[in-house]
């Protein structure tokens, strides 16, 4: 199928960008079916990230066969070059249209849209024109929910974030990174982007997501170039999405054994830092999580705590550094 714009653009664009999760994306694709008539014009692009494992074959005949072409465009790509560009690759022809949509609602392949989910979130942020991003409640398959609404990093959560010592993190409750899950809507710092609506403003004023960032924190620095734009985040938990964590990325899934940290990850927490707060308060916070971390291994190893931490941490840590790897952003 064709990634051209169509001839009639959008209210609303919604971007899966599938990378080695075909079987995923088309479960997604099917809880978005009883979705997308609920607001009128809205179009769903698919983009692969040249997974090259069939993928390709597997969506474009789920579209094909399952008769969606009228609201889902598939564009396969010739190279994975990150979350960020994978996701660009569908938002910019959609705002260099004639009539762009309204909104982007960012929605990860590893999910199932609860029904209303994507109604309600278009109709808040109708309600609220101030608001430039907004975030579904992310919940397991029972209705458990997820953290999904955050605060911004600091020397703080960092610090916090290493020692994982529960009198600390009561006294540094104001900082920590996942605050406990709001029952009602609120405002946040940023959201998970696996289900993230964006005003069209709020591209015009900050541009795209960075694709300096290969895979995370390009979702943490898009909402702080929003927030210091004038466009806050909220959190809106009558959005309800599944949401299978680490599926699609293999690094966060919480039901099997911590993998090794991928080297991306450290990068784009460097670059998150020194390109927001400078190289100095990079370093700042790396002395904060190391040393943290440092006491929390010799605590666990003397009170016996199960070791949950990815192999070689430290190790990856002190190596991706900003004094070992520099502050090129």
């Amino acid at each position: 199928m064709s990634d051209a714009t169509p001839p009639n653009p959008p209210r609303l664009v919604i971007v899966v960008l599938n990378y080695r999760t075909p079987e995923l994306t088309v479960d997604c694709l099917h809880s978005l079916i009883n979705e997308v008539p609920t607001v009128p014009g809205t179009q769903v692009v698919v983009v692969d990230n040249h997974s090259n494992d069939g993928s390709v074959e597997r969506i474009s005949g789920a579209i094909a066969s399952q008769g969606w072409g009228d609201w889902v465009t598939f564009m396969p790509r010739d190279v994975n070059d990150g979350y960020a560009a994978g996701n660009n690759a569908a938002i910019r022809p959609a705002l260099q249209s004639d009539n762009p949509p309204a909104y982007v609602l960012l929605l990860n392949p590893d999910t199932v849209v609860r029904p209303g989910a994507v109604k309600t979130l278009v109709d808040f942020m109708d309600a609220h024109p101030e608001i430039g991003i907004a975030g579904s409640r992310l919940e397991d398959l029972d209705g458990t929910p997820q953290r999904s609404a955050f605060r911004f990093p600091s020397i703080v959560s960092e610090l916090d974030f290493g020692f994982r010592f529960g009198f600390l993190t009561k006294l540094l409750s104001r900082w920590i990174i996942a605050p406990p899950v709001s029952e009602t809507q609120c405002r946040t710092d940023w959201v998970a982007g696996a289900s993230m609506i964006v005003r069209k403003a709020v591209f015009d004023a900050v541009g795209l997501m960075d694709e300096k960032y290969f895979l995370y924190f390009e979702e943490v620095d898009f909402c702080l170039a929003a927030n210091r734009a004038g466009y806050p985040c909220w959190y809106v938990p009558e959005s309800r999405v599944v949401h299978f964590v680490g599926q699609s990325s293999g690094v966060t899934d919480t039901k099997r054994a911590p993998k090794r940290m991928p080297t991306y990850w450290f990068d784009s927490r460097r670059r998150f830092f020194v390109k927001n707060y400078g190289w100095w308060y990079a370093i700042l916070t790396e002395i904060a999580w190391a040393s943290g971390f440092v006491v929390w291994r010799l605590r666990r190893v003397i009170q016996r705590k199960p070791d949950t931490d990815p192999p070689n941490l430290l190790k990856d840590f002190l190596l991706n550094s900003v004094l070992v790897k520099g502050v090129e952003i």
